[in-house]
């Protein structure tokens, strides 16, 4: 019988199939070597393949459509449901088969190599970033047990830099000044390091015409466009705006039921990364606007209610569906002349 559908469980050496036909009786139970797989389904008849969207899910989402297969990603939440009893890889393989057939299901569009070369841009930044924060910590923590303490942000760790690497004062212990000089050096390193991976995401960002039509929204950099355009690959992937803002978990969580609506904080569901760009990027805002006459309109209104935070979350998502918006209908960003 042919092959309809097949839940694909990957790993790092070892793949589970599960095979079913058109009237869903199961055809096929196999287990694959990594070197086996394409083999396998070159020789197969382009069929319905579903992965979960996990590590290297991409790139053999990638490999199996170049064989003529269509191919679906579905995050690995979605899938948990469907796993009767018990935990291995043909269980898994199995719900994966099932939950990739439901037409209700979501999935995960696959991504372009560029387009995942751009993300990993993004991740390298994002790991520099927290490496020099962690080091800048360090740095203070260290001089404060000595008495040494400076002001917030770059001037107060440029004196703490300077004491370090020229201070004459008799009274500060060489021994702390050899074990502080590894750190300073690798901070300066790292900084080094997150300007040249910010220019190269600013040198793609220039040349994608999504990610400069994103920029043009208020608190939108070349960062935020840019891990925008190379993460939602597609708007059509979603209904509305609201529906992408719900994708990067944005909107509240809800406890409903009776007919009565309970709204909580943020689901936090979905794409941590873009969402934290926009929460900051709307920070940026509040923090430039909350003070002037006039502006952001709706923003005055909501701050006048709500505490800050609440309203700098209003605001990303706000941001979020706006970027929607744009993609979907192929427009430019029009600054509203009314509130």
């Amino acid at each position: 019988m042919q092959i309809v559908t097949i839940g694909l469980d990957i790993a790092k050496n070892v793949f589970q199939l599960h095979g079913v036909d058109a009237a869903g009786d199961v055809v096929l139970r196999r287990k694959l070597r990594r070197s086996e797989v394409r083999v396998f389904f070159s020789r197969l008849t382009p069929c319905l393949i579903g992965i979960e969207a996990c590590a290297t899910s991409h790139y053999w989402a990638r490999e199996l459509m170049s064989l003529g297969h269509s191919v679906r990603l579905i995050p690995p939440s979605y899938v948990k449901p469907y796993v009767r009893r018990g935990k291995n890889d043909a269980a898994d393989a199995a719900a994966i088969c099932e939950a990739v057939a439901r037409p209700t299901m979501r999935f995960v569009p696959v991504k372009t190599i560029d387009q995942q070369a751009v993300l990993v841009l993004h991740r390298s930044r994002d790991l520099l970033v927290k490496q020099r924060t962690m080091l800048i910590n360090a740095l203070r923590c260290h001089l404060a047990e000595f008495g040494i303490v400076a002001a917030q942000k770059r001037t107060g760790l440029a004196e703490l830099v300077a004491c370090v690497e020229e201070g004459v004062d008799d009274d500060f212990p060489e021994l702390l000044r050899r074990g502080l000089k590894p750190l300073i050096h690798q901070l300066k390193q790292i900084q080094a390091q997150i300007l040249q991976l910010e220019k190269e995401i600013e040198t793609w960002h220039r040349s994608n015409s999504i990610s400069c039509r994103l920029a043009t929204i208020p608190g939108v950099g070349p960062i935020i466009a840019s891990a925008i355009a190379a993460t939602m690959l597609d708007p059509a992937h979603f209904r509305s705006g609201r529906e992408f803002a719900a994708w990067l978990g944005l909107v509240p969580r809800q406890n409903s039921s009776g007919g009565k609506e309970r709204l909580g904080r943020i689901s936090r569901q979905g794409n941590r990364y873009v969402r934290r760009l926009l929460v900051i990027g709307a920070t940026a805002i509040l923090r430039h606007d909350r003070h002037r006459t006039s502006g952001n309109g709706w923003m005055r209104a909501l701050l006048e209610r709500k505490p800050a935070r609440l309203v700098t979350v209003a605001l990303a998502n706000k941001m979020a569906r706006t970027a929607w918006a744009l993609l979907a209908r192929n427009a430019d960003y029009r600054v509203q002349t009314t509130e």
